[in-house]
């Protein structure tokens, strides 16, 4: 989660929404000025395929984003309060141990999800907003991206990046916490808590430029 990608900037979309339904509200780089934004695109634009390069631009700014640091941080001290790792033990040192943990599953997730398996699997790691449509059509939307995404070409294809990548990076994460701590159990919980979360985050890109124009006034 420096500043924004200039993928949407710079690729002069073009809009296909009709007359009467007037322009969608148009997507961000940032929510309410800190919450990195930059996979969302605004509804109906049509966008050239990433590169491999501009997929791994996107992971890495999602990951070294200054509010990154303040949500591992938060992360970290959420683990610690619940004695979540007790072989990391409490104090500065603990919540050290904590904090890099918390990072090295950031970096890991985004690198794979947004990255590593785009790439192979030549999907779309940007979110496209729907835009229109009452609020239950564009939430199951929203969420249904979870398991189908675009690829290269727009074409609908399944999300393994958001499935598959997810699933290696709560693998990954077994190589360096505590072998005490480890189980199948605790893989697959970090793994479903991950795709969970990047759902919500789904719901609230989708209606993002809405809250900001109407209750905003696209102040944000």
């Amino acid at each position: 989660m420096p500043d924004a990608l200039d993928v949407q900037a710079s690729s002069s979309p073009q809009s296909n929404q009709s007359p009467q339904d007037g322009p969608a509200p148009k997507q961000t780089k940032r929510i309410l000025f800190i919450i990195p934004n930059f996979r969302s695109v605004t509804a109906d634009e049509k966008l050239p395929p990433t590169t491999t390069k501009e997929k791994f631009k996107i992971a890495l700014l999602d990951s070294f984003d200054y509010s990154a640091f303040v949500e591992v941080g938060i992360l970290a001290g959420l683990g610690q309060i619940e004695n979540s790792e007790p072989e990391f033990h409490q104090g500065m040192a603990g919540y050290g141990r904590y904090y890099w943990h918390s990072f090295a599953d950031n970096l890991d997730g985004d690198l794979w999800v947004e990255a590593i398996i785009p790439t192979v699997s030549r999907e779309d790691p940007r979110y496209y907003t729907l835009g229109h449509g009452g609020f239950f059509k564009r939430t199951y939307y929203s969420v249904s991206r979870l398991v189908i995404t675009r690829d290269n070409n727009g074409n609908p294809t399944p999300n393994f990046s958001e499935v598959v990548g997810n699933g290696i990076a709560a693998g990954i994460s077994e190589t360096y916490y505590p072998s005490s701590e480890l189980s199948w159990t605790k893989t697959g919980q970090h793994w479903i808590t991950q795709i969970a979360i990047d759902g919500l985050s789904n719901v609230v890109k989708e209606f993002w430029p809405d809250v900001n124009q109407k209750i905003f006034h696209d102040k944000y």
